[in-house]
């Protein structure tokens, strides 16, 4: 049996600038890539119509026609990845596996199986960073620790940044790959989900908007972000693309690249932040967590345009302008003090840019609970964060067209009241 090197694609969906496939073809001969639909991670999705499952499922078939067109094609399996390892060692002979870094707890735990399952078997298994520019690692300060605060971070990050003049990788050596017929790929239903209705931004790098950002990003009426995030979660678009861009066209556009590697960087050396506090004593505050009123936030009828807009642009699209994130991330962790763990299992599901650490980090930080948080004592107004930020209530009028009408509800709970309420539990609790 011929041998062969497998190319793991995992949230890295491009053959263009992709770092394990790019060494893979470089080092190797007969490397043919593979895409597992994980079970462990799918079982866990609520919606079967789940947009980001029909997103991944287009990028492979994509990937999979660009393989045959240069003569080779895709292993594409449904399964726990243990098992579909277990079962490609039977079918092939493989001598290594190369794929790129995840930094996630339930990713990392899953390399490790199936590095040491692979060992067993005498096959090597390769990684490589591709989805940050700057690893967990790298960026340390003076004591060789990682920064729990974002400022003095992003000044070594953007020091790194310049000294290194990141490139993106060019021309693979595409005649190693692996030559065979078109090998089967099973439907979005095979793999247990039905195609969404709602439509994926598109991967354009709109030179405009990024020039713009800093002017228009605050604005949730105007087109003033790059909605580029579903393509940087699943690696559609390269990062060390994005951010040379970034670097040429607008400060305030890769800092939030930074602030994206600052809270993958917390999440790797804090994996307790996934259902903990980072800030352990915050772990103490009694939530209130009614939820009627949770139903109320989620569905975008809590009586603050501002708060309900934001949600139902999230359930109709997938998506929610930044500035608006953070205002009902506010909103529901001290409004209603109810637990920023309910409210980021709820973007988790319906953000199709949703990525644990950013949401991880934007939510304990709206909540006060995490690293750099805004402070438990600043709690956004949502009427003046309206008239600083949608002051022609455009954007509200859009997705609360019934606002003026009897048929619009009454505020859930009183601004001034709430404030005060907040600030009095998170005090009560963190002096206890």
């Amino acid at each position: 049996m011929e041998k062969i090197t497998l190319f793991w694609f995992r949230r890295d969906l491009r053959l263009d600038d992709n770092s394990g496939l790019f060494y893979a073809l470089q080092q190797e001969k007969n490397v043919l890539p593979l895409f597992i639909f994980d079970l462990n991670i799918l079982e866990k999705l609520e919606d079967e119509d789940d947009a980001r499952v029909g997103f991944i499922h287009d990028q492979i078939t994509k990937l999979k026609s660009q393989l045959e067109e240069k003569g080779s094609s895709m292993i594409v399996r449904i399964g726990k990845p243990l098992e579909v390892y277990q079962s490609l060692l039977k079918e092939y002979s493989i001598q290594a596996v190369y794929t790129n870094r995840d930094y996630e707890p339930y990713a990392k735990e899953r390399d490790e199986q199936v590095s040491s399952l692979l060992n067993n078997h005498g096959v090597e298994f390769f990684t490589f960073k591709d989805q940050m520019i700057f690893e967990p690692g790298e960026i340390l300060n003076g004591s060789g620790e990682f920064y729990k605060v974002f400022t003095p971070f992003s000044k070594i990050w953007l020091d790194a940044f310049k000294n290194q003049n990141v490139e993106p990788l060019k021309n693979p050596q595409w005649n190693n790959l692996y030559v065979t017929k078109p090998l089967p790929l099973p439907s979005l239903e095979e793999v247990g989900f039905k195609k969404s209705s709602i439509e994926i931004p598109p991967m354009e790098t709109d030179e405009d908007i990024i020039r713009q950002y800093d002017q228009t990003r605050n604005y949730p009426a105007k087109k003033g972000t790059s909605r580029l995030g579903i393509h940087l979660r699943f690696g559609t678009i390269s990062i060390r693309k994005l951010a040379k861009l970034a670097a040429k066209l607008n400060a305030t556009y890769l800092n939030e690249l930074i602030w994206r590697e600052f809270y993958m960087t917390i999440l790797a050396y804090n994996p307790q932040v996934v259902d903990r506090a980072f800030k352990p004593a915050y772990d103490q505050i009694p939530w209130r967590n009614n939820e009627e009123e949770f139903k109320a936030w989620c569905e975008g009828k809590t009586g603050y345009p501002i708060v309900d807009a934001g949600m139902r642009e999230l359930n109709a699209t997938g998506y929610m302008h930044n500035r608006v994130r953070m205002i009902v991330a506010s909103f529901l962790t001290k409004h209603l003090l109810i637990d920023w763990r309910w409210g980021e299992a709820y973007f988790a599901r319906k953000l199709l840019d949703f990525e644990l650490a950013s949401n991880n980090g934007g939510w304990q930080w709206a909540a006060g609970t995490g690293t750099d948080a805004q402070p438990y004592f600043r709690v956004f107004n949502p009427e003046s964060q309206t008239e600083k930020f949608d002051k022609d209530m455009k954007y509200i009028k859009k997705w609360v067209p019934e606002l003026g009408t009897d048929s619009y509800p009454k505020p859930i709970v009183d601004h001034k009241f709430a404030r005060q309420r907040a600030i009095n539990t998170y005090k009560e609790a963190l002096n206890s």
